[in-house]
């Protein structure tokens, strides 16, 4: 059962889920805008295709880095003192791209951005489930989703209007980034460290249990878990990310839509989904969650079937991309973020985490490589492959990721214990 708080410890807990959470928002915020401003900066630094690719390839990389060096910090250092440190960097970045001279310190701009958006997210994840409700966690960590969602079209409608400025566009959308960061490091100043954290950092101080060694996390303890949480996160990715490079395209030429008006369509559907997420905040806790996670695998499934069956049109992609952002809520992003805060103990958290986003990143990059190749092959193929990739994942989801011991529950009732102890309590 969910446990009971006061009203003023639940909305110090919602608190620090938004402040915490607002690394979701970073992140993503860096992603769309530098697909924008790179296209606008492009104008005014006459860099080449090549280089547009090399900094696009660059920013997907250095997350991927921040999450696997930022994940193992968080779980040595604590999570306040990580994604504090983080945020600096991840402003220097901002202030970079804003002010950039030449197309040189776009690669520095970007490098400091992507990697300081890889290092805050498994810390700051970490901090919102240790620090919710015991039993409420999964709500408390998808409001990230939530924000990680409501940035897309922010930094659209953004685009919208600065859009025609060149360079000066690229640079207000870089400032919009700026300016978030400074308010959210302001506003994480003051949260206290996760207690969890600090429970077994005592214990360990203490001599109650020992100090963790990453040796437990690959070991038979919670390897399993780490590979099905990685494989999961990693193939249902795929489709977001397609979803995300492609839709676009898919739009305006193949289905014959304008710029303008696939633009539009894309950014309704995305706050179709966000309807979705809302869903998983009020189940994500109860017996209906894997239900739920069935239903949103079977409508993700037959969103990318639909154009392959019916032919590619505006109406058929725009059918598609609503229906796959809300299905995807329930049987994606969102599960990762829960299980993965439930089923690795405090000292292994965000470490399992980082591990889980830079693998999800690889494989995002590699099928990004071929993906092109696919769709010149066959477009309908291209959906019938996404198709596929969506239920692969929902079994690994179903069948694997679902079935592991959650030990959270087992942290917050009993305090510090040793990780395999934990594991062993949570069967």
């Amino acid at each position: 059962m969910p446990e009971t708080l006061n009203p003023a410890q639940r909305r110090r807990a919602w608190w620090t889920a938004g402040v915490a959470g607002m690394a979701s928002y970073m992140d993503a915020g860096a992603i769309v805008t530098t697909g924008t401003a790179l296209v606008l900066y492009r104008e005014e630094f006459g860099f080449t295709e090549f280089q547009y690719g090399q900094l696009s390839a660059l920013l997907t990389a250095m997350i991927a880095v921040g999450a696997l060096i930022g994940g193992p910090l968080a779980d040595r250092f604590g999570r306040r003192r990580v994604f504090t440190l983080t945020l600096f960097v991840y402003i220097l970045a901002a202030a970079i791209l804003v002010f950039a001279p030449g197309a040189g310190w776009l690669y520095v701009g970007i490098l400091l951005l992507g990697f300081s958006s890889g290092a805050d997210l498994p810390p700051s994840l970490a901090m919102i489930a240790e620090s919710a409700p015991d039993g409420e966690e999964g709500k408390f960590v998808t409001l990230s989703h939530a924000l990680w969602m409501i940035v897309i079209p922010i930094v659209n409608v953004i685009g919208i209007f600065v859009g025609d400025l060149g360079a000066d566009g690229a640079r207000l959308m870089y400032a919009h980034l700026l300016l978030v960061a400074v308010v959210v490091l302001v506003l994480r100043w003051r949260l206290p460290e996760s207690p969890l954290w600090q429970e077994k950092r005592e214990a360990v101080r203490t001599g109650s249990i020992d100090r963790a060694s990453l040796k437990v996390l690959f070991g038979p303890t919670y390897l399993w878990a780490l590979i099905g949480v990685s494989l999961f996160y990693g193939i249902q990715n795929i489709a977001a990310n397609s979803n995300g490079q492609y839709a676009i395209y898919l739009f305006t030429d193949v289905g014959g839509a304008t710029v303008s008006t696939a633009s539009l369509l894309n950014v309704i559907a995305v706050i179709i989904g966000l309807g979705g997420t809302f869903l998983v905040m009020r189940f994500s806790d109860t017996p209906l969650r894997m239900p739920l996670f069935l239903l949103g695998t079977v409508l993700a499934v037959a969103a990318w079937v639909l154009p392959g069956l019916l032919g590619v049109t505006t109406a058929t992609v725009f059918l598609m991309a609503a229906l796959f952002w809300f299905a995807q809520q329930p049987s994606g992003e969102p599960l990762f973020k829960i299980w993965s805060q439930e089923i690795f103990p405090t000292e292994y958290r965000s470490a399992a985490q980082g591990i889980a986003i830079a693998f999800t990143r690889a494989v995002a990059a590699g099928a990004a490589l071929v993906t092109p190749l696919i769709i010149e092959q066959s477009v309908p193929l291209f959906f019938y492959c996404i198709a596929g990739v969506l239920l692969t994942a929902g079994l690994i989801g179903w069948f694997w990721v679902s079935r592991m011991p959650q030990v959270i529950h087992q942290e917050k009732a009993a305090g510090p214990q040793s990780a395999r102890v934990l594991a062993e309590q949570a069967k």
